[in-house]
C-alpha cells in the first residue's frame, strides 16, 4: 500500500505544470506588454533594489514614477482550465519605498484580453495580492470573478508593511477550498462558499412567518404593586438657607432679591417602579427560516475553463515597488521549489544587508548629532568668553573713568 501511494503521489508530481513563470531578465519586455489604455501609465524598470543578493537572479521590474497608475500584463504560453486540478498563484513583492498608500497585487486573466488596452475594469478570474494605503488599509486581496461579478474575501487577511521582499501564494484547490500563504506560512484558509458571498443564502427568512401579537418580549416589567412614597416628591433645587440680602442692596434700583439656588440634598430624582420577572416572558422571538427556492448548490466554485494571462494594474502614491518571481502553476511543490530557488536565496541576504545599512545610516546619524552638539557648545563657549571679555573691558573703562 505504502508503494502504491508513493507511486501515485510521484505520478501526480510528474503530471504537475507550471503555466507562467516570470523571474524577470532583460528581455521581460518581449512578454510584458505596457497599456495603451491611458497615454500617462506609470513606468516600470527593472531593478534589484538597494538590498539584494544577485543582482541578476533579483530583478524585478519596479514602479518608477510617483502618484502614477501602472498597467502592464502577458500572455501565458498557452491558456488552461483547472478542472479538478488545483490552482497556485505565487509572486513576491517589495515595497523598499516604504509605501504609503498603493497597491502590490496581481490580476490573472483569461486568454482573451487585449494586453494593450489592460485597464482598471478589464475582467478577470482572480485578484490576489496586498494593498496598503494609510494606518486603516493594509490587508490582502483575494478577489474571485463569478458569473460576471467580483467577490471580496469576508476575511480580513493582514499583509506585511514593511521594507524587504515578501512571497504572496494563494492555493485553489478543486474541492473549493483555498490557502494564503505569506512566506510560505500559512495565514489563512477555509472554502470558498464560506469566505465569499459567492452564492445565495441556503436559507432565509420565512416571507410569511410573523410574530405572534401576544408574544411578550420583555424579560422584566414594572411591579405593579410597588407605588411612589408620599415623600418622594421634592424639587431639584432650592434656596440657600444661608444666604442673605447684601446690606448694599437697593430694592428699587436692583430688584426684588432673591436668595441663589442650591442643590436640594433631598432630591431623589425620577421616581421609577421596581423590576420584576415578567410572568409572561417568552423569550426573543426568532424568525423562522425556510430554503431559499433560489440557492443552487455549486460543486466548481473554484472552476475557470479559461486561464490565459496576468497583469499588474495598480495606483501608487510613492513609487518604487518591485514585482518579481512569478509563478502560476497546479502544484504546490512547483511553487515551493520555485520559492527555493529565489525568494527564500534572496530573503536572508537582503535582511542581512538592509540591517547592516540601517546599522550604518544610525551610527552616521549618531555621528552627525555628535558633531552637530560639540559645534553647538563650542558656539556657546565662545559666546561665553566673548560676554567675560566685555565685561573685562567695561569694568577696566569704569575703573579709568574713577581715577579721571
Amino acid at each position: 500500500m505504502r508503494t502504491a501511494a508513493l507511486l501515485l503521489a510521484a505520478l501526480a508530481y510528474a503530471t504537475a505544470e507550471v503555466y507562467f513563470q516570470e523571474d524577470f531578465g532583460k528581455d521581460y519586455t518581449e512578454r510584458w506588454i505596457q497599456s495603451e489604455h491611458k497615454n500617462d501609465y506609470g513606468k516600470f524598470e527593472l531593478s534589484a533594489g538597494k538590498f539584494f543578493g544577485d543582482a541578476e537572479r533579483d530583478a524585478g521590474i519596479k514602479t518608477a514614477q510617483d502618484a502614477k497608475f501602472y498597467s502592464i500584463a502577458a500572455k501565458f504560453p498557452k491558456k488552461f482550465s483547472n478542472k479538478g486540478k488545483s490552482t497556485v498563484i505565487q509572486f513576491t513583492v517589495k515595497h523598499e519605498q516604504g509605501i504609503d498608500c498603493g497597491g502590490g497585487y496581481v490580476k490573472v486573466m483569461a486568454s482573451d484580453v487585449d494586453l494593450k488596452d489592460f485597464h482598471g475594469e478589464t475582467p478577470y478570474n482572480v485578484m490576489f495580492g496586498p494593498d496598503i494605503c494609510g494606518p486603516g488599509t493594509k490587508k490582502v486581496h483575494v478577489i474571485f470573478n463569478y458569473k460576471g461579478k467580483n467577490h471580496l474575501i469576508k476575511k480580513d487577511i493582514r499583509c506585511k508593511d514593511d521594507e524587504l521582499t515578501h512571497l504572496y501564494t494563494l492555493v485553489l484547490n478543486a474541492d473549493n477550498t483555498y490557502e494564503v500563504q505569506i512566506d510560505g506560512e500559512k495565514v489563512e484558509s477555509g472554502d470558498l462558499e464560506s469566505d465569499w458571498d459567492l452564492l445565495p443564502a441556503k436559507k432565509i427568512k420565512d416571507p410569511d412567518a410573523k410574530k405572534p401579537e401576544d408574544w411578550d418580549e420583555r424579560e422584566y416589567i414594572d411591579d405593579p404593586e410597588d407605588s411612589k412614597p408620599e415623600d418622594w416628591e421634592k424639587p431639584e433645587h432650592i434656596p440657600d438657607p444661608e444666604a442673605k440680602k447684601p446690606e448694599d442692596w437697593d430694592d428699587d434700583m436692583d430688584g426684588e432679591w432673591e436668595p441663589p439656588m442650591i442643590d436640594n440634598p433631598e432630591y431623589k430624582g425620577d421616581w421609577k417602579p421596581k423590576q420584576i420577572k415578567n410572568p409572561e416572558y417568552k423569550g426573543k422571538w426568532i424568525h423562522p427560516e425556510i430554503d431559499n427556492p433560489e440557492y443552487t448548490p455549486d460543486d466548481e466554485l473554484y472552476l475557470y475553463n479559461d486561464w490565459g494571462a496576468i497583469g499588474i494594474d495598480i495606483w501608487q502614491v510613492k513609487s518604487g515597488s518591485i514585482f518579481d518571481n512569478i509563478l502560476v502553476a497546479d502544484s504546490i511543490e512547483d511553487a515551493q521549489a520555485h520559492a527555493a530557488e529565489t525568494f527564500d536565496k534572496l530573503k536572508e541576504e537582503e535582511k542581512t544587508k538592509k540591517e547592516a545599512h540601517d546599522e550604518e545610516e544610525r551610527k552616521k546619524r549618531e555621528e552627525e548629532e555628535k558633531k552637530r552638539k560639540e559645534e553647538e557648545d563650542a558656539k556657546k563657549e565662545d559666546e561665553d568668553e566673548k560676554d567675560d571679555d566685555e565685561e573685562e573691558e567695561e569694568k577696566a573703562d569704569e575703573k579709568d573713568h574713577d581715577e579721571l
